[in-house]
């Protein structure tokens, strides 16, 4: 029996595709769906390529298409710089047969999903948070029912790690600042894995290398769809590698031991020059807060077990069937 059911709520996304690789082949994880929802790209592509990663990579797995845009903003442009024109580096998508998608939008599939499984089903959630929030919404029932949600998002200056996008704001949370502040508020266990750690991962080159050689056809496309992306990383950063970002939320949900937390309710900024910016209250500060006073604490990941973490990665991709 598996340890951990999913759903992968994701906007593919050149990352967004090696972590689910990560999680399809990954024996203590069972996948009950994947949601879509806009940022790296728009929801038509992000929907079109979720459903081909799925058909590829974890058939008979469902999709749901998810939100176009944010709560109370504007979509933000495709990152076709970083993540591709298609979202997935540009490569040749073929015809692998396309995953089935669900006639319910995402929030109500997760919303059927948590109450069929109560207690069961841990929320990845790897971009903007819009249909994690939507499903509060609709049901705001359903958060003392959700095992746990796991946000690929933020950052909280560990080490002076800022924003991504903009001097105060990570990708993901700037997306949907709005739904961010909502999920993060909610009654359910918050583990949020930002730049704090992901930035801190990185697969050089070599490694990605050894995983094409010895990963099969996942390792492969793993290779392939990060070509473009390690382009990126080479310009914007000078990296000859990539950062790990969504897939370190998937090593956390598996591994949670390769990573250090501190615990505390988190707020985001949703307007002014700073706006997406994630604050947390530590648990340990003693003085008054009432913005965030009375609000859950969240986990947010401010160290992590590199090697582990690539360790994880490695092995679950070249294990010998």
């Amino acid at each position: 029996m598996s340890k951990h059911k999913l759903i992968y709520d994701t906007d593919p996304g050149v990352d967004d595709a090696m972590a689910l690789v990560f999680q399809a082949l990954h024996p203590d994880i069972e996948l009950l769906g994947l949601t879509s929802v806009f940022g790296n790209a728009t929801i038509e592509t992000t929907t079109h390529n979720a459903r081909f990663l799925a058909g590829r990579f974890a058939p008979g797995v469902p999709v749901a298409r998810g939100a176009a845009a944010p709560l109370r903003r504007a979509a933000p442009a495709p990152l076709a710089w970083i993540h591709g024109d298609n979202g997935l580096g540009n490569i040749t998508l073929g015809d692998s047969p396309a995953a089935p998608l669900d006639a319910r939008p995402a929030h109500r599939f997760i919303i059927d999903t948590v109450r069929a499984h109560p207690g069961e089903v841990t929320l990845l959630a790897v971009g903007p948070l819009t249909n994690l929030a939507l499903a509060l919404a609709d049901d705001p029932q359903i958060a003392p029912l959700v095992k746990q949600v796991v946000v690929m998002g933020g950052a909280f200056g560990t080490d002076g790690v800022l924003g991504n996008v903009t001097p105060a704001a990570e990708a993901n949370v700037l997306g949907d600042p709005d739904a961010a502040d909502i999920v993060f508020g909610a009654a359910w266990p918050v583990a949020i894995v930002g730049l704090d750690v992901t930035q801190r991962t990185i697969m050089s080159r070599d490694y990605l290398a050894s995983i094409r050689d010895r990963g099969g056809r996942a390792g492969q496309f793993v290779w392939d769809v990060s070509r473009h992306y390690e382009a990126f990383h080479q310009e914007s950063a000078q990296l000859k590698g990539i950062y790990v970002h969504d897939s370190s939320a998937v090593a956390y949900v598996l591994a949670p031991h390769l990573y250090t937390t501190r615990s505390g309710p988190v707020r985001v900024l949703t307007e002014g020059i700073a706006v997406g910016q994630t604050l947390q209250k530590p648990s340990t500060m003693p003085v008054p807060a009432p913005a965030w006073d009375g609000r859950p604490e969240c986990k947010v990941c401010v160290g992590v077990d590199v090697p582990g973490m690539l360790a994880l990665y490695e092995q679950t991709l070249c294990a010998k069937p």
